[in-house]
């Protein structure tokens, strides 16, 4: 009988080949395989560190030299770890937001500040304060309508900070943004005594606000003074009535 071409038979050994001496032949064949196939330059995780051994980066191990490495490679453990990092990167992805396909905001090139007109008024009959501010935007697109808002003194960085005044800002393309500093106080937001209007024929924006008037409120009573209280202290700590 042929022994020497049986199946599991390794040649030269006079005997069938052991199950650890296939596996290892094996991984030396992947590695000659490997070798002359794959390019380590390539690998996100190959490193050589000072010592002149080679590291897995992905698995934290370390090996002698290149083939060791390839070896590792074709391994389950770094299969499977190259499994769980593209597993983790596919559902970081999913999570990310999504860029913005925008081109940022918009710019305009400014013409220079509007002509305005601000008046003092107050209520006849209430005799609350109020101002009216008349803005011209003759150049002005059709689509273009103005925009507001109240600033506190603290925002800005033009002027040192006061505290009892706030801004009025205003703004309208293509001309430059301008702040009107009124009181700092409370604007009323009621129907008849807050008034905006913009007239897209005359291009002149008319605003008018009126403020509310400060309450004055009561201090709360101080609290009595200890000779009020009928009480007499001992120098023992405790107290009497």
């Amino acid at each position: 009988m042929d022994f020497q071409n049986r199946v599991g038979h390794k040649f030269g050994t006079m005997g069938p080949a052991t199950d650890q001496e296939i596996a290892m032949d094996r991984r030396e064949r992947l590695r000659k395989l490997a070798l002359e196939t794959v390019d380590l330059s390539k690998d996100p995780y190959f490193m050589r560190n000072h010592l002149g051994s080679y590291e897995c980066k992905l698995c934290l191990t370390l090996h002698t030299n290149e083939g060791s490495y390839l070896a590792h490679t074709q391994g389950k453990k770094h299969q499977i770890n190259l499994a769980r990092r593209a597993a983790k990167e596919k559902q970081d992805a999913t999570i990310q937001p999504q860029p913005q396909t925008s081109s940022g905001p918009r710019k305009t090139v400014k013409i220079g500040r509007p002509g305005y007109r601000v008046t003092k008024e107050r209520d006849p009959d209430t005799q609350q304060k109020a101002l009216l501010f008349e803005v011209e935007y003759p150049e002005a697109t059709d689509k273009a309508k103005p925009r507001h808002r109240f600033m506190s003194a603290y925002e800005q960085k033009v002027e040192a900070p006061e505290s009892k005044f706030q801004y009025l800002l205003l703004a309208c393309d293509p001309y430059e943004t301008i702040a009107f500093k009124v009181p700092n106080m409370e604007v009323d937001k009621a129907e008849n005594k807050f008034y905006i209007n913009w007239d897209t024929t005359r291009k002149v924006l008319t605003m008018q606000i009126f403020f509310k008037e400060r309450d004055l409120q009561e201090l709360p009573a101080l609290p009595q003074k200890a000779g009020d209280t009928h009480l007499a202290f001992h120098g023992g700590g405790s107290f009497m009535r």
